[in-house]
């Protein structure tokens, strides 16, 4: 590092900037962010020094949005075209416009930028044609355009797109009302104390009013910066990076300004622990220094002078300077604001990071392999695994508790809304009833996995079978739910499937305890990785971009959870249903006491589960009898607040108010009440405002009973009982892993059958597809018994 130098020359800034008390919250603010004190430039020698000891890296992804001061390092194979004639405007044009919105957000940006040489070759290459064109006419030679390109000499194609260059960023920024400046260097700029205390004394006074300094090489006067590489500052004795490329200047700046981010952009997404076309390469979403020694680098860009190997150089050095940096893909949309905001993109150096092992993408590898040791078990092994966990429930219930009341604590000082309460808290009846489920999935994890459905005699010793096998990798993602851990696990373990799990923070300590009981009942198989608990920080949108490690995602909670999750997952599909809104039709010929008993049940047994009845429909002809009375009389008992549809408001002067929507899930005691003429109108209103979960019918009539059944589209349709038996371990699936309303797949309560596929299995002897298209052999297509 070049302190020294560098605080003569701020100090010189300090007293000649005019401007400096006139700034608004540039390079002069000094705040602290999250324990984090970053300094201004215009300091004195004694604060900044101060500064340097205590500086260090975002600890987090989840801290960038912190950043004050950014560095964005654009590379020569962002700014020019695939081909290398040009540069590619569109892209361009999207990073210049997140940079205009961090710069109007008040971060303070500076951007290093390649190009120039690109842009004047384009020109003059055009130039040469034409010229080459003329001469073709006079004289027929074999130049083509790229004799045009190879015989330019990069100094004059710089000098040449410089200006060019430069021009297309003011026009661009000025879209943004963004003033800009050009600072060319060159090496000596750096080891000059002159030029160097100039250098950034200049980016000081730009910064400080408010323009976005673009910094590039003056390759127009210089040699290539890459030909030397001195390591040792002349004159100071001071060891610093040596500049052979803009990764290294980038770097450089971002050091020596104490830029709290540098953005690397290049066309690669990230580091990779090998070159990414070799078998076995994977990306490395964190980065710290210790990992060094673990990756192969490959070739240099083909566009510009920096490989892989120099921007790791340069950012593990910027790093170990108190800068955090992230390597992306300069192509990706968006790119920059998805860095700030949080999100899992490029490779995020930090020698703060947790542990590489535990990181996700590795959860995610070990939830594969894991999968695979459990379909390799006897259904007896699998079945012991789950019968362990289901005893371990009981038999540690006192630390579930515990924990579980840490979490309930916690919740109620942070205004945890009360059915989420609810579904947070655990007892020792909720234990118990796991624990039977659990054992009930485990009896029946004997006859799934491997079964085979169908088997056929394709020729002579030629025989097909298909059987069931595990989809893969589950993410499973639940609020509030503890309960849902061991269940969901118990489904994993007996169907084969890895299993990533993703809790709310409120239940934290609960599903800590848990899964620690987990990884014990699989420890004996040798599988104790098959499933883990994703508890870093990692977001939610991260995990859905995973499709290379997860196949299925399925989200238990709120309404709100479901559709984020179903609207953010473009490449993995999602199971589950977005909303509970479950109907209870009395019918005409509806029995009264069953009625009550039903509806009851229905809404107030447990109000805040998705199989709770929401809207109750009720045939016209009970308005005017003593049923819709004791109805309402019951509800107001039983503390149940009562919202009028519309046509039962219509017909009553003083009543219910009216319903705000007809497809509504309380998951409250609330419930809506609307009148219909008859079942043909109430099959109309469940498929208008249903959400094909769960409906039920009460009547006396078995023609109208088995005609709602067969007509009404839901998951799942009862006559005379209760919605709340939509549940899986109702069903005898011993639980389940959510309950499905697409139309695909599984549907309903979803247990261990609705989380295999199938594989088919051929066995032979010789068989070869030609000799049945030359008559040599004969299809038969005989089907035979699959036991």
């Amino acid at each position: 590092m070049f302190y020294n130098i560098l605080l003569t020359g701020l100090n010189a800034c300090a007293v000649t900037n005019k401007f400096s008390k006139m700034h608004r919250g540039g390079f002069l603010r000094n705040f602290s962010v999250h324990g984090r004190h970053l300094t201004g430039l215009n300091l004195d020698k004694r604060t900044l020094v101060s500064a340097e000891r205590k500086r260090q890296t975002f600890t987090d992804r989840s801290q960038l949005k912190y950043a004050r001061r950014l560095v964005v390092k654009l590379g020569s194979a962002v700014i020019t075209r695939e081909d290398g004639n040009g540069l590619a405007l569109g892209r361009l044009a999207s990073i210049i416009e997140q940079v205009a919105e961090c710069h109007h957000e008040g971060r303070e940006c500076i951007m290093v930028t390649s190009g120039a040489v690109a842009f004047g070759r384009q020109k003059l290459t055009q130039e040469l044609l034409m010229s080459l064109s003329m001469r073709e006419t006079l004289s027929p030679s074999d130049h083509t355009r790229e004799d045009a390109g190879s015989i330019l000499d990069p100094r004059a194609a710089a000098a040449v797109g410089q200006s060019e260059l430069m021009s297309m960023y003011d026009a661009m920024f000025s879209q943004y009302n963004v003033k800009i400046a050009q600072v060319l260097v060159t090496k000596p700029d750096f080891y000059n104390e002159e030029t160097r205390k100039n250098l950034f004394c200049t980016l000081s006074e730009l910064i400080s009013l408010n323009i976005v300094p673009i910094v590039n090489t003056n390759d127009a006067v210089s040699p290539p910066m890459y030909i030397h590489d001195d390591t040792v500052v002349p004159g100071t004795g001071k060891k610093g990076i040596g500049i052979k490329d803009n990764d290294s200047l980038s770097a450089l700046l971002a050091a020596e300004i104490q830029s709290d981010l540098l953005i690397m952009m290049s066309d690669v997404d990230g580091i990779y622990n090998k070159p990414p076309w070799e078998d076995g390469a994977r990306m490395m979403h964190t980065y710290t220094s210790k990992e060094r020694d673990q990756v192969q680098f490959g070739q240099k860009s083909k566009v510009g002078t920096g490989g892989m190997d120099s921007k790791v150089q340069a950012a593990t050095w910027a790093m170990a300077r108190g800068v955090s940096v992230v390597i992306c893909n300069g192509m990706q949309e968006k790119a920059i604001k998805t860095i700030i905001n949080g999100r899992k993109v490029g490779t995020f150096f930090t020698d703060y990071a947790s542990n590489p092992s535990t990181s996700v993408d590795v959860m995610a590898e070990n939830a594969r392999s894991g999968s695979r040791v459990l379909q390799r078990l006897s259904p007896s092994e699998r079945a012991s695994a789950i019968h362990s966990l289901a005893d371990l429930l009981v038999n540690k219930q006192d630390k579930i508790l515990e924990a579980n009341n840490k979490d309930l604590e916690e919740a109620t000082k942070g205004g945890l809304a009360k059915p989420l309460l609810n579904r947070l808290a655990l007892s020792q009846g909720k234990l118990k009833t796991l624990s039977i489920g659990l054992k009930q999935i485990a009896d029946s994890s004997y006859e799934n996995l491997g079964r085979v459905l169908r088997k056929t005699k394709l020729a002579e010793n030629l025989i097909l079978q298909q059987v069931t096998v595990p989809i893969g990798v589950l993410l499973v993602i639940f609020e509030s739910r503890p309960d849902s851990l061991p269940q969901v696990a118990a489904l994993a373990m007996a169907s084969g499937n890895g299993l990533l799990l993703k809790g709310g923070k409120e239940a934290a300590f609960s599903n800590k305890a848990l899964m620690d009981l987990v990884k014990e009942s699989l420890e004996p198989a040798g599988a104790s990785d098959a499933i883990s608990l994703v508890s870093t920080r990692e977001e939610i949108s991260d995990l859905l971009a995973m499709e290379k490690h997860i196949d299925l995602i399925i989200p238990r909670g709120s309404s709100d959870l479901v559709r984020n999750i179903q609207k953010q997952s473009q490449h993995i599909p999602v199971l589950g249903h977005a909303e509970g809104i479950c109907h209870v039709f009395l019918d005409k010929e509806a029995d009264p006491a069953k009625a009550l008993k039903i509806v009851r049940d229905a809404k107030c047994d447990y109000p805040a589960a998705c199989n709770a009845m929401e809207t109750l429909l009720i045939h016209e002809d009970h308005v005017s009898n003593s049923l819709f009375t004791e109805i309402c009389n019951m509800l107001k008992n039983e503390g149940v607040k009562i919202h009028a549809g519309p046509k039962l408001a219509s017909q009553l002067t003083f009543g219910p108010p009216a319903a705000r929507s007809m497809k509504h899930e309380y998951g409250a005691l609330e419930c809506c009440i609307e009148v219909v003429k008859d079942m043909d109108e109430a099959i109309d209103h469940i498929h208008k405002f249903g959400s094909s979960h769960t409906d039920v019918i009460v009547t006396e009539n078995d023609n109208t009973a088995r005609r709602f059944l067969s007509s009404v589209d839901s998951a799942c349709v009862f006559h005379n009982v209760s919605s709340r038996f939509a549940d899986g371990f109702r069903f005898g699936l011993g639980a389940e892993v959510g309950i499905s309303t697409a139309r695909i797949h599984a549907r309903g309560p979803v247990g261990v059958e609705g989380l295999l596929t199938t594989k088919w299995i051929l066995e032979g002897t010789d068989h070869t597809a030609a000799e049945f298209n030359e008559g040599k052999r004969t299809w038969l297509h005989e089907k035979l018994p699959v036991n």
